[in-house]
């Protein structure tokens, strides 16, 4: 199967134009619901935290034109695993997109990308810091065409004295300190199970995106953002690095323990693991007679949590014999119906299948017809305006002829 995103012809006027009342159309003409119908994105990123932006605001009813070399994104061959012979983390990112490949080595198609730019609302680009100006493509050339762009830059350590430096999450795990933060103590820093920091930098990006784009709507004016992994590194890791500059204690592996709470972790029972997360004195009195030892509740060496994550040593093999009289399914419905936060540990499949039985319809169809591929639901639920995943990821190239058509009928700035 040939995964292709097919749209109807393109509708006259430039990317900015309103629509009339109750009419919500996308830049192609088609019926949109979401929010961002009518708003045209220029996505000059791969990989992931650029694409993983643009996909969002894509299911928000956003036009989103993937701008490609003729090799296409590199994780189109990042395989396994696959679907269908395609990367199913290239397909994992890109759906409601249409894709142009361009040559940057073709003046004509540079000329055709500067239009792209030109037309859009709103311009995305992961490029080395400074490397789109030699092709007119920088926010400065793009602004001068259209004032009121809104273009965000996405790198991996900023544009000072880190421009140079690749940006890839693992390195960025390594630099920011997850890493030291992640694993055991006894064995060497493990990397986060996914790359952590390009979703987080992808969602600032796209948080600074409509922010900017509201302000836009106040004043007419475009402007850039820049966002870059290693601030959303330190950012996203929250109280571990609050926790640095407000009282210099450098932060360390501790497992799956956590620095500040006990119990917050897995813990054995009679045939498997359960997590708790116990996050307050009411929640700890609750569980101490849920396990029959109210007694602990009372102990002053576990009376608060400071207490508790000072004398964990002291606590954790309490709780481990107490749960061993148990299986964790058991301990689970027992605990669930205290109103005690705690968690069977599932894998992927168990993940999917746990949200599920919760009813909140964690896959969605993308596409339609034979063509239609599952895919994971956007996570934000609009009352008025919900998300739509109407186009499944599209082949390299895929919409030329849609997107020259649509650029006929935007005016030349």
């Amino acid at each position: 199967m040939t995964l292709q995103s097919t749209v109807a012809p393109p509708a006259p006027g430039a990317a900015q134009d309103r629509q009339p009342a109750g009419v919500r159309r996308d830049a192609f003409g088609r019926d949109a619901s979401g929010p961002l119908a009518g708003i045209v994105i220029a996505d000059f990123s791969r990989v992931l935290a650029g694409p993983y932006c643009t996909m969002l605001l894509a299911d928000m009813g956003a036009t989103v034109i993937k701008v490609e070399s003729p090799a296409g994104d590199e994780t189109r061959e990042w395989k396994p695993p696959v679907f269908e012979g395609q990367s199913t983390y290239y397909l994992s990112i890109n759906r409601n997109k249409r894709s142009i490949a361009l040559d940057f080595g073709d003046t004509d198609d540079i000329d055709t990308a500067r239009n792209i730019a030109a037309g859009a609302d709103v311009v995305i680009e992961n490029f080395k810091p400074g490397g789109l100006s030699r092709f007119g493509l920088d926010y400065a050339s793009i602004a001068e065409l259209n004032p009121a762009v809104v273009y965000a830059s996405i790198t991996g350590f900023g544009t000072a004295g880190g421009a140079t430096l690749p940006g890839y999450d693992l390195l960025v795990q390594a630099m920011s300190g997850l890493m030291s933060l992640t694993g055991d103590p006894e064995f060497p820093a493990y990397r986060s199970g996914v790359a952590v920091f390009d979703v987080i930098t992808g969602l600032h990006a796209a948080i600074g995106v409509l922010s900017a784009l509201h302000e836009r709507s106040q004043s007419g004016r475009g402007q850039r953002i820049e966002v870059n992994l290693m601030s959303s590194a330190l950012s996203g890791m929250v109280n571990q690095t609050a926790g640095f500059l407000l009282s210099g204690n450098v932060p360390t592996r501790m497992g799956n323990e956590h620095p500040s709470i006990y119990p917050y972790e897995p813990l054995p029972t009679a045939d498997g693991e359960i997590v708790l997360a116990i996050g307050n004195d009411r929640q700890f009195r609750t569980l101490c007679g849920v396990l029959g030892a109210p007694h602990l509740a009372t102990d002053p060496r576990f009376g608060t949590p400071p207490d508790r994550s000072h004398n964990r040593k002291a606590l954790r093999p309490l709780l481990v014999e107490l749960l061993a009289t148990k299986p964790a399914s058991e301990w689970f419905d027992i605990f669930t119906e205290s109103g005690l936060p705690c968690a069977p540990i599932n894998d992927v499949r168990g993940g999917f299948e746990f949200a599920d039985r919760l009813g909140l319809e964690p896959v969605v169809e993308v596409g339609s017809g034979e063509g239609a591929i599952p895919g994971v639901r956007n996570p934000i639920t609009f009352s008025a305006t919900p998300a739509s995943y109407d186009l499944v990821p599209p082949g390299i190239d895929a919409d030329r002829g849609d997107i020259l058509g649509w650029l006929q009928s935007v005016p030349q700035r």
